[in-house]
Parts: C-alpha cells; structure tokens; sequence
C-alpha cells in the first residue's frame, strides 16, 4: 500500500504552498516582466504544472482551438504522456502574437533561457510580490494553484491538470489551512 508522506509544510511548520493572495500578488508582478518572463510566470500560475513542464513546452502545444495548453507529463517514467488545461482567452492570444513575433516554429522551444534561469525569474517575481520563505518558487507556486484548485473545482479535475498518477497523490491539498480553511469552513457555518 502505498503512503502518501507529502505535507503542505515543511519540518519546522511553514507553509510551502502561496495562499491566494500571495498568487495574486504574484501574477500582479508578472504583468511587469519583459515578454518571455511574463508569459512563462503567468503559464505557471494558470495550470499549476511543474517548472520544467513548462519550459519544455513549444508552440505547437498550443491549441488555440480549444484552448488549451498540452503538457507533457514529465514525471511520468515513460514519454508521451499529455495532459491538457485550459488557459485564459487573453493568455492564449499573448501566447499567439508572441509566437508570431519571435518567428518561432512549431516545435521550436518558447523560451530564451535556460531552465536554471528560468528558475531564478520565478524567485525574482516572487521577490518583487514580498513573498518569502519556502514557498517563494515554482513548486510554492504549483501546490498554491492546487490547494485553490481543490477549492472550486472536482478533485478528479484538478488530479488531471496537475498530471498526477492517482487521487491519493491530489488528496493532499485538501489539507488546507489558514484562509483557504477559514472560506470552506464558512461554506458550512
């Protein structure tokens, strides 16, 4: 049987996950980063997938049609593994005209930078939006989409656009506290 020892905090009890003020904090800051970085926050912020997911990701993983965005499972033991979420309207559009702009192909890659960078842009913004500690990256940022995620829409649906094997695995963000409790509590007072 498998044991599920993921927590939302770390070993001195700190939350590792952006509550939504926090997230929303963070998507404010994006809005001021150059084009790329912009795009690349803002892709993390919306679906709640990994880092490297979405570096990895190439025009052609854009589906303008149905408005979506493909990702490629990458903690999967095989390739090929796809998921898709939805994105906002606007978002997908600023995806589009920059993808025109920067002339680039379909399996091109999206970004100028390296994944390591990348990375650094991610704690930058987090920076610019106050936000510290162990949660000021990428993954503080995924478990945050998740914990809201959980909040509004079925577990079933947030255990597919965050490209988890199992409901057990996704079952951890029900674990919420602080406001995201407080407002499920309210749900029944």
């Amino acid at each position: 049987m498998h044991k599920n020892t993921m927590s939302l905090h770390d070993r001195d009890g700190r939350r590792k996950y952006l509550n939504q003020k926090e997230r929303l904090d963070f998507l404010e800051k994006t809005k001021i980063q150059v084009t790329p970085v912009k795009l690349f926050c803002q892709l993390l912020y919306y679906t709640g997938a990994r880092i490297s997911e979405i570096y990895n990701l190439s025009p052609d993983r854009i589906d303008l049609s149905n408005r979506t965005i493909i990702i490629e499972s990458l903690k999967k033991r095989k390739r090929g593994i796809f998921r898709e979420i939805p994105l906002p309207d606007e978002l997908l559009h600023e995806l589009e005209v920059y993808c025109k702009d920067q002339g680039l192909q379909k399996d091109d890659s999206l970004w100028p930078f390296s994944l390591r960078t990348a990375s650094r842009y991610v704690k930058q913004v987090m920076r610019d939006a106050d936000i510290k500690g162990v949660r000021s990256c990428a993954k503080g940022l995924r478990h945050g989409f998740a914990v809201h995620a959980v909040s509004k829409a079925p577990l079933t649906l947030v255990k597919k656009w965050l490209g988890h094997a199992t409901l057990k695995t996704t079952e951890i963000y029900l674990d919420m506290v602080g406001v995201e409790e407080r407002r499920m509590a309210e749900y029944t007072w």
